[in-house]
């Protein structure tokens, strides 16, 4: 049912069960806050959505607090506007005046709310900060100093992710975010999937930097700098370049590469290809040795993270496959380098990806070669725009070029690994090919590119069929657990993204507060699967030639040395 309320001395449309904040964002009425998340209850923590309402004597938290018929609203009265201003005040003067160093300069929230409400000096005094910085992980850094206290990592970590990695410790003005036990980062539960980075307002929680590393070895003249793009990279850079978000940059991203000084540009679609190849394989021998249980997607390592600290005693579920980033390192090394008579010791392989997880799973023992390991770092979307910044490259006078051989084509399939659901469309287009000798009849897969939390799709490929069941996120993970393991859940394979869309919406991706934006990357990849003629993996060139020359054959001795692995259970603080 809608009504009307007044809102500024005018009339608004508005439906019942909804907040004042919702309503007032519906009608185009922006209203500051700290707290608030789409996709979680209100909480009014932070108190910055005050609004006045006629009759009430105190300020009211628009986003807690339901619309109802004949109230008469003031947004941006003196008193409103003066109780933000003064919350702004109090959040400052408890923040380090570190502006120009952060990490969030220029995307922070409470700067813009101080810039928006025109705080221009400390009024209140502030107090020292007793918790100590946090840089115990390859992947996350921690300054409590800058923690406002608005909950969004608490939340989305306990709520969306299903972790709880951090919580409120003590109470009134003692109060603060940590982890279990005080522990440091890299010794709680976290699994690095980023989420709480993206929803921090300011720079409590950003990633480890690896842009110094890159830069060293860049001008090291006895190193070979070679570089592999994961597949959601070229859809995510538009909007932070000055151009339409979502549009696709492939090629233009190859020069600008080549141009800051990598020598060798990869697409690691190509080695996405190559894992559907060994992920198919693994799964027809599965079904052949007549195993009940669900082979289960391993190229998010967020999510393997969890299944190591949650589900230890199903780890056999997990596929033995690397994920693409490191399918691409170790190929780098082991085939690329010898074919083109280059030191394998002489490369420094960095890899580009939307997730910061993929900055430790680089560092796993699992992912070394006597010691070394397969991928030397690697740096998060946001960390290549600072690349293309300091390296001072005009994106818009830049020509298309292509990969380098021998990972210079990519199938599209390979592609849709940047979307939650695209690992299995992958898949389902090599098993069908691989157990019937056809294509499919329609490569495009309507039941996986929901939006839904849980999808299901059922594979037909002569006289076999498959079930494929995917998570986008996991805000319901433990339940589907808890039902897969008890037999309740058919499925022949399942495929979990930790980060909820995909890799589109990676922890290390450029911040988009619209989730306009999110869509906009996923609607690009999947137009290019729509518009390329190499729709699956067993049909890239690129996959047959590494095969025929280096591995032999999926899963074969040479590819189970390569391009598999194996997990351990985590005993850590849940």
């Amino acid at each position: 049912m809608n009504f009307n309320i007044e809102v500024n001395n005018r009339q608004i449309l508005v439906h019942r069960g909804e907040t004042i904040l919702n309503a007032l964002r519906g009608n185009g009425i922006k209203i500051p806050t700290l707290c608030n998340m789409k996709e979680l209850s209100p909480t009014g923590a932070c108190r910055l959505c005050v609004v006045e309402v006629e009759g009430r004597e105190r300020l009211v938290t628009s986003c807690s607090q339901l619309v109802e018929e004949g109230m008469r609203i003031k947004t941006h009265s003196s008193r409103v506007v003066k109780a933000r201003k003064t919350l702004v005040e109090l959040l400052l003067a408890n923040h380090p005046d570190d502006c120009l160093y952060c990490e969030r300069n220029g995307r922070c929230e409470l700067q813009s709310l101080a810039v928006e409400l025109h705080v221009r000096e400390r009024h209140a005094q502030n107090k020292t900060f007793s918790q100590k910085l946090d840089l115990s992980s390859h992947s996350i850094i921690r300054d409590p100093s800058k923690c406002v206290l608005c909950g969004r990592c608490v939340r989305i970590c306990n709520e969306l992710q299903s972790v709880s990695t951090f919580e409120f410790v003590k109470r009134g003005c003692n109060m603060y975010i940590g982890t279990a036990m005080s522990r440091d980062l890299t010794f709680s539960n976290c699994i690095a999937c980023g989420q709480c980075v993206m929803s921090c307002p300011t720079g409590a929680l950003s990633e480890r930097s690896n842009v110094d590393e890159v830069i060293d070895a860049l001008n090291n003249p006895n190193l070979i700098p070679v570089v592999q793009v994961a597949p959601s990279i070229s859809v995510s850079l538009a909007s932070e370049l000055g151009l339409k978000p979502g549009k696709d940059l492939n090629g233009v991203l190859n020069a600008i590469l080549r141009k800051i000084g990598f020598r060798y540009v990869f697409d690691s679609a190509a080695a996405a290809d190559i894992a559907v190849m060994e992920t198919a394989t693994e799964l027809l021998k599965r079904r052949e040795n007549g195993e009940k249980h669900p082979l289960i997607s391993s190229c998010c390592p967020a999510w393997v993270k969890f299944m190591e600290q949650y589900y230890p005693e199903h780890l056999s579920w997990l596929s033995t496959t690397k994920s693409p980033q490191q399918v691409m390192g170790a190929l780098i090394k082991s085939y690329f380098a010898p074919s083109y008579g280059i030191n394998p010791a002489g490369i420094f392989s960095v890899s580009v990806m939307p997730c910061l997880a993929k900055k430790i799973e680089a560092r796993r023992e699992e992912m070394t070669t006597k010691g070394v390991s397969d991928v030397d770092t690697v740096i998060s979307t946001r960390e290549l725009v600072q690349l293309v910044e300091l390296y001072g490259i005009d994106v818009q006078n830049v020509e298309s070029q292509q990969p380098d051989s021998p990972f210079d084509i990519r199938s599209s399939a390979g592609k849709l690994f940047g979307v939650s659901g695209g690992s299995s469309e992958a898949l389902a287009r090599t098993l069908h090919y691989m157990n019937t000798d056809t294509e499919l009849d329609n490569f495009k897969i309507a039941e996986l590119r929901s939006s839904s939390g849980i999808r299901e799709f059922k594979l037909t490929t002569g006289k076999q069929e498959f079930v494929f069941v995917v998570l986008s996120g996991m805000k319901s993970i433990h339940s589907f657990m808890a039902e897969l393991i008890n037999g309740n859940v058919r499925a022949d394979y399942v495929e979990v993204m930790a980060c909820p869309g995909g890799c589109v919406n990676g922890g290390g991706q450029p911040f988009a507060m619209d989730p306009k934006e999110i869509r906009q990357r996923t609607k690009s990849i999947y137009e290019l699967d729509e518009a390329d003629v190499v729709k699956s993996s067993h049909k890239n060139p690129v996959v047959k030639s590494v095969y025929d020359d280096f591995l032999k054959e999926p899963c074969g001795e040479l590819a189970q040395k390569f391009l598999h692995t194996s997990y351990y259970k985590r005993d850590v603080l849940l």
